[in-house]
């Protein structure tokens, strides 16, 4: 079904075709049946699947036919600052024909230019539980204006722990049967369920879930490789495949640190994200990775939800994620808005034990391509010592330290004759 046979505004509809949306996903279609009526939706839904849009539009449409002009609103909660911008860009673009206020509100940050929004008038709230909560407590952020709600990445609000702050938030909010309320979630839990049957109007569920959980259009692949080849397998993938940009994931956040730092050192435009950054550094590198300022984020699941990159050629699993669930929604970072995209896991033997899991979870095993030595590159950064500073120095000293004078560790460097007498071992899932 295309955009064009809804039945809503000309004005929305124009701002859908502006922004080159044409036929709609499983999960638009789907929702957008109900949620256009009027009806409460809880949405079990992967990401990547156009879900945004989906809760976006109907918005748009209820706010041009039924707010009236005494300070209503409608609030979008979400998990994550990231999340927050995101959402705030795709609504602004939507928005071109209709002239409603939008603003995101989210921790890290100073207030004046939140409070300036909210003073002048803003008609989509989209942010973070906690800075929400100290908006109201402060009286700057009227809950009792909301009506309409979306609870956007349920599963992962609650994983964060903001389910006493959710339960807060709806306290503050005018009855039910004075809301439209949708929930979204990649998987409707438990407490997703609980929140939806308490505080929503008799919901329809909606359960989105595809034959496979992973796009199509990704191609997945899988190398096993001992642990201390890993940078050199990956290296010689970079330079033989060359990506215009990448995403790479580790599961700690000091490794996505010294791996951005080493792939600088070998000639690589990269930059790191991760939790532990001020939130302004954390905004400003997502900004420029997507601006095409440098080629290559080294994340942890920090950006696994949330970013939307429409042109990300490839996901680098550089550790395997433990939960199932993050693999899939790593490798959803690419293959966007009709793209294909590549992703690629390097299992060694501290995460190999986490596949059998990830593969039982997308109903496929991954592809494991035939590889010769040849595909290893040296590490131009083999032997050079790589020393974190704390982050209340990052501003002054965020350098990595660097000392040639540090020999590759037991042997361990690599080159081409290694990698043959280590060549049945690299297989191993110990």
């Amino acid at each position: 079904m295309n955009f064009n046979e809804l039945k809503i505004e000309s004005r929305l509809l124009q701002g859908i075709a502006d922004r080159g949306y044409k036929e709609m996903t499983a999960v638009q279609e789907q929702s957008l049946a109900v949620t256009l009526q009027g009806k409460d939706v809880a949405v079990q839904s992967q990401t990547g699947t156009g879900k945004t849009a989906a809760f976006l539009i109907t918005l748009f449409e209820h706010m041009l036919h039924n707010s009236a002009p005494n300070g209503k609103k409608a609030l979008i909660i979400v998990p994550t600052r990231e999340l927050a911008v995101q959402i705030e860009k795709e609504a602004k673009l939507l928005n071109r024909h209709m002239g409603f206020a939008i603003g995101s509100f989210y921790g890290g940050v100073g207030y004046d230019r939140q409070l300036a929004l909210l003073k002048k008038g803003s008609d989509i709230v989209i942010g973070t539980p906690g800075r929400l909560l100290d908006l109201s407590a402060r009286g700057h952020l009227k809950l009792r204006n909301i009506e309409i709600l979306v609870i956007d990445e349920a599963d992962r609000l609650f994983d964060m722990g903001f389910f006493p702050d959710i339960k807060k938030l709806l306290r503050e909010m005018p009855p039910r049967s004075a809301r439209q309320n949708m929930l979204f979630s990649a998987t409707l839990n438990r407490i997703s369920r609980k929140i939806a049957f308490e505080h929503f109007n008799h919901p329809v569920s909606i359960e989105v879930t595809p034959e496979q959980l992973t796009v199509d259009k990704i191609i997945q692949e899988l190398y096993h490789v001992k642990s201390h080849l890993k940078m050199n397998l990956m290296l010689g993938i970079l330079k033989a495949q060359a990506p215009q940009n990448a995403l790479i994931f580790t599961n700690m956040r000091h490794s996505a640190f010294r791996l951005s730092k080493k792939l600088q050192l070998n000639g690589f435009r990269s930059q790191h994200l991760t939790g532990d950054l001020p939130q302004n550094q954390r905004l400003r590198v997502i900004d420029n990775f997507m601006a095409g300022k440098f080629a290559i984020l080294v994340a942890t699941d920090v950006a696994a939800r949330g970013l939307q990159i429409d042109d990300l050629e490839m996901v680098i699993n550089y550790d395997i994620p433990q939960d199932c669930e993050n693999y899939v929604h790593r490798i959803g970072r690419t293959a966007r808005a009709g793209n294909s995209g590549k992703a690629i896991s390097l299992a060694s033997e501290g995460t190999a034990n986490h596949l059998k899991a990830i593969e039982s979870f997308i109903g496929m095993k991954i592809p494991v391509p035939a590889m010769g030595f040849d595909l290893f590159a040296t590490d131009m950064s083999e032997g050079l010592r790589i020393a974190k500073t704390l982050r209340n120095n990052e501003s002054k000293n965020n350098r990595a330290n660097f000392s040639s004078k540090n020999k590759p560790r037991n042997g361990r460097g690599f080159n081409q004759g290694h990698v043959r007498r280590n060549w049945n071992s690299r297989f191993s899932n110990s």
